[in-house]
């Protein structure tokens, strides 16, 4: 019984510092000290510098880049099962590998499915995570999975906008279901891109699917990450006449020459959250921070209450 009136603490990866200190301090509690060693081969070790003995532990650490990143939460799991620890939460805003969360061709992983074995082998007892790639990867864990929705601190900054004519647009047919979700919200209409590659990051063409005309418009996905889909949808909607063209997206992966396709873009405006910190600034761009949101919710998962009154849509 003592155990369970022990407070929780909060750690995180290398990564994710930052975004982990806005989370302790959401949350009422310092930050958790814990040291990484490197070695001079590339190996590291990890270690719990304040006892977690019989405590509900929060691990925060998105994965991107995703092998180091990845590597480091399965070792800091692995030390908090180690050293005796009640609960071990890892709270990955940012869940990398999650594209590859089915086979589309022969003979390649299901990259996914794989990594949810390794964080249960691990010791992880509970995932906490924000818009993952495709919902069906919350299956592939055994463990409880707080599945949060950036929408919950995305929406409001639309409706601060106070925009006319608003349009939700997806800029590929799998986010349908994401710009729906937006739109019925919102009360407003939805068009759809579609978009064919000749290979990965690449894009052949793009048409859309619906009325864009004189329409502001709010392109949603999960991640941008070389913002080539992004960029090319804003330029076609503007040629299409759309009056304006934003885009929320939940995950800035911002890899290659994603900031210089954003300048040189007709987005007005790229609103992400702090999931991943940004590598540089840019005018265009604009950081929601998620704190708060998950702060709230291991809150509520430390004291047992329901989580069910976050959620958007």
């Amino acid at each position: 019984m003592q155990s369970e009136s022990l407070s929780p603490k909060i750690f995180a990866s290398s990564q994710s510092v930052v975004l982990a200190e806005k989370i302790a301090e959401s949350y009422g509690m310092e930050l958790g000290k814990v040291r990484k060693t490197l070695f001079s081969d590339g190996e590291y070790q990890v270690c719990f510098e304040e006892s977690i003995r019989g405590r509900r532990i929060f691990l925060i650490g998105s994965t991107n880049p995703p092998n180091d990143n990845l590597m480091e939460m399965l070792l800091m799991i692995d030390a908090a099962k180690r050293a005796s620890a009640r609960h071990i939460t890892a709270v990955m805003p940012y869940f990398g590998w999650a594209r590859q969360d089915r086979k589309d061709q022969p003979r390649v992983p299901i990259a996914a499915k794989l990594v949810a074995k390794i964080l249960q082998a691990a010791g992880a007892t509970r995932i906490m995570t924000m818009d993952l790639h495709a919902d069906q990867i919350q299956g592939f864990f055994e463990v409880p999975v707080d599945h949060l929705f950036a929408s919950t601190i995305l929406l409001p900054h639309v409706e601060a906008l106070k925009l006319d004519n608003i349009t939700i647009a997806s800029p590929d047919m799998g986010g349908s279901k994401r710009a729906y979700a937006y739109s019925k919200y919102l009360k407003c209409e939805v068009v759809i891109c579609y978009k064919q590659r000749k290979k990965a990051n690449v894009i052949d063409t793009m048409e859309v699917i619906g009325n864009v005309e004189g329409r502001n418009i709010i392109l949603v996905d999960d991640m941008v990450d070389t913002a080539g889909t992004l960029t090319k949808a804003a330029n076609v909607m503007m040629e299409r006449g759309a009056l304006s063209v934003r885009a929320l997206t939940t995950h800035a992966i911002l890899s290659g020459p994603a900031y210089e396709r954003i300048e040189k873009s007709d987005l007005k405006e790229l609103i992400v959250t702090d999931t991943i910190p940004l590598k540089k600034q840019s005018s265009k761009i604009k950081v929601v921070s998620c704190a708060p949101l998950f702060a709230d919710v291991m809150k509520k998962v430390q004291t047992n209450t329901s989580i069910s009154g976050q959620f958007i849509m």
